[in-house]
């Protein structure tokens, strides 16, 4: 049987989960419950004799995640390819189907985003297997989830005269985005609507055709940006001038809505697109630990509250509530979100809102991740900063130097090879040492376990961009 070449969409930013998901670290790397991340679980999905090694498509800023948490789970990317901004979903997709469709025309492509939820990955790859042969055949096949309730913050497939229920492809008539309430009722009653998984399975070919046909303002730029690709690093970067010039659209939009050779398998397994928190408090429901619609993450409790999600990320914080009624309480160390259950597809708005404020909290998270690991700021005052960093094995800050302040580090764990101007040194714990300010530095771990200090700023401004680079293994500007 002919294999499967998985590609997936990682460069998503969430913002309807804010606070736990922000741009700097957004929901499809997130591990909430301790176990994979969705992106990781997204992989593991494609990870049978059934398919080739994947296409990821991301952005800049999340690069070293993508290599990092596929290292985690002992696999490797075939490509990855690097958006210099974000244009939504068809211009990635048809990035990677010219990438796949120039080794192997009539290869098979599946698109995937990273961040949903699939519980029952073999019922998937059954359901992806009945529609193998009609994306042989030439047909663009979508997956379709049996609607349970009026949901609005769903897509739709219309499909034919057959039976949603049979588990065969069904040719689609329409598209829907998002519908208003009473037309998803309405919807649903019919029995002849699907959810839109925003999972698709086609022949590499088909999918270029298709794009030449109804998107050619979309395959210009991308044929564009993939010939004066620039290679870095391994990653794959797409010429940034080109894909300025892309328009940003689904790939629904764009070709689905257009096409007449859809078609769609149900899919009677449980999905979730986790694309808010009215949508994990239903996740959270399914568990038979939550009493009176009430869900609790981390440490959070409840008292007299009925059809709320409480969560704690912090395990030293704690969060009660008291007499609540379809509620969203979220806290983390530095943003606490209220808010109404049902509203909870519009905290974009609350995002918008906070950029407007010039709120660092709109978009960073307090765990700053960088491809050497990961600092997090502990205490900040006027002239000083402390943080907590940890250094993976093998990372490397950059040979840097700073205008503005001095840093001491303290190591707590492991070892620090550290570099002070023409000078090197390993510091093991409760080991110190000082770099005045405009000194060139450097520090890295060349361990096997992950390297922790203590950082002190002292200065008259402490910014992250106060940073001069001289070298850097990681290539960034």
């Amino acid at each position: 049987m002919q294999k499967i070449t998985p590609i997936i969409l990682a460069g998503g930013v969430g913002t309807r989960l804010w606070p736990l998901s922000r741009e700097s670290f957004p929901k499809q790397f997130l591990k909430i419950d301790g176990t994979a991340s969705l992106f990781q679980q997204t992989v593991q999905r494609f990870q049978t004799p059934g398919f080739t090694r994947p296409i990821i498509v991301t952005n800049e800023d999340y690069r070293f995640h993508v290599v990092e948490q596929m290292g985690e789970i002992g696999t490797l990317p075939e490509l990855i390819l690097l958006e210099p901004c974000l244009r939504n979903t068809a211009g990635a997709v048809l990035a990677a189907v010219q990438m796949q469709a120039r080794r192997s025309p009539e290869s098979l492509c599946v698109v995937a985003p990273s961040d949903h939820l699939i519980s029952d990955p073999a019922g998937f790859s059954n359901a992806l297997g009945k529609g193998v042969p009609a994306a042989l055949s030439g047909k663009i096949v979508t997956f379709g989830i049996q609607p349970d309730r009026a949901e609005t913050g769903y897509g739709y497939l219309e499909l034919g005269e057959g039976n949603p229920d049979g588990g065969q492809p069904e040719p689609v008539l329409s598209f829907t985005e998002k519908p208003d309430l009473e037309t998803a009722a309405r919807m649903m009653a019919g029995g002849r609507h699907l959810w839109n998984a925003g999972i698709f399975l086609f022949r590499a070919d088909v999918m270029q055709a298709a794009f030449d046909r109804h998107a050619p303002k979309i395959a210009s730029p991308v044929t564009r940006a993939l010939a004066a690709n620039t290679l870095d690093l391994g990653f794959t970067r797409l010429d940034p001038d080109a894909w300025q010039d892309l328009p940003s659209i689904s790939l629904d939009y764009a070709v689905m809505e257009h096409a007449d050779n859809i078609c769609a398998v149900p899919f009677d397994g449980h999905w979730s697109d986790l694309g808010s928190w009215q949508s994990y408090w239903r996740e959270g429901c399914r568990s038979a630990s939550a009493n009176d619609g009430l869900v609790t993450i981390g440490n959070a409790h409840g008292i007299e509250c009925e059809g709320s999600l409480l969560m704690s990320e912090n395990a030293d914080q704690t969060i009660v509530g008291f007499g609540l009624r379809d509620l969203v309480a979220v806290a983390m160390k530095d943003a606490v979100l209220v808010a109404d259950r049902n509203r909870s597809d519009q905290i974009g708005t609350v995002v918008s809102f906070l950029k407007s404020k010039n709120a660092p909290q709109a978009d960073i998270r307090p765990r700053d991740f960088r491809p050497w690991g990961w600092f997090e700021e502990l205490v900040t005052g006027p002239g000083f900063k402390v943080k907590l960093i940890t250094v993976h094995p093998r990372g490397v800050l950059s040979l840097q130097s700073h205008i503005h302040r001095a840093e001491h580090w303290v190591v707590v764990e492991g070892v620090a090879t550290v570099t002070i101007g023409n000078q090197t040194l390993d510091l093991t714990a409760n080991q110190s040492a000082y770099v005045p300010k405009g000194e060139v530095h450097r520090l890295e771990n060349n361990g096997l376990s992950d390297t922790v200090l203590i950082e002190v700023q002292t200065g008259p401004y402490l910014g992250e961009d106060d940073i001069v680079r001289y070298e850097d293994v990681y290539a960034r500007g």
